[in-house]
């Protein structure tokens, strides 16, 4: 199966309804691009949950050490990993209750994103968040 994102207008209609994003991968160095990408996203409006085992915060906000930890509802899970790590992530992901599973641009792993549309998720994969959010400015 090819993975197929939403269009365009449906990924603004996520983004447009989406408040907390739990960032798998965040980074707390402003040189990295996990970082960049989930300020630019706080910015905007969003709550940014970091979830990384190394750090202790991110962005002003507590790290949490895995999916299974982050408290509260979660619109969108977006993955700064490697795409190996990504079917690992999406194990992690299926029952937490956040409908979208986000992978950065780069990031594509069929088997993860066959494992969640089985499921009924929606599945972005290949695509950068903050460049989204940018292009589908509502």
């Amino acid at each position: 199966m090819a993975i197929e994102n939403p269009s365009r207008d449906e990924i603004k209609d996520i983004l447009k309804k989406a408040k907390r994003i739990a960032v798998v991968g965040l980074s707390n160095n402003p040189e990295r691009t996990s970082y960049q990408v989930s300020a630019a996203m706080q910015k905007a409006g969003y709550e940014i949950i970091p979830v990384n085992p190394t750090i202790d915060e991110a962005l002003g906000v507590k790290a949490e050490a895995s999916l299974k930890d982050v408290e509260g509802p979660v619109d969108i899970v977006n993955v700064f990993r490697r795409s190996e790590q990504l079917f690992d992530v999406a194990k992690e992901f299926d029952g937490m209750g956040a409908p979208v599973f986000w992978a950065q641009q780069g990031l594509v792993n069929e088997e993860a994103y066959e494992f969640l549309k089985s499921k009924g998720y929606t599945v972005i994969m290949d695509r950068c968040i903050k460049v989204e959010h940018a292009l589908t400015k509502y």
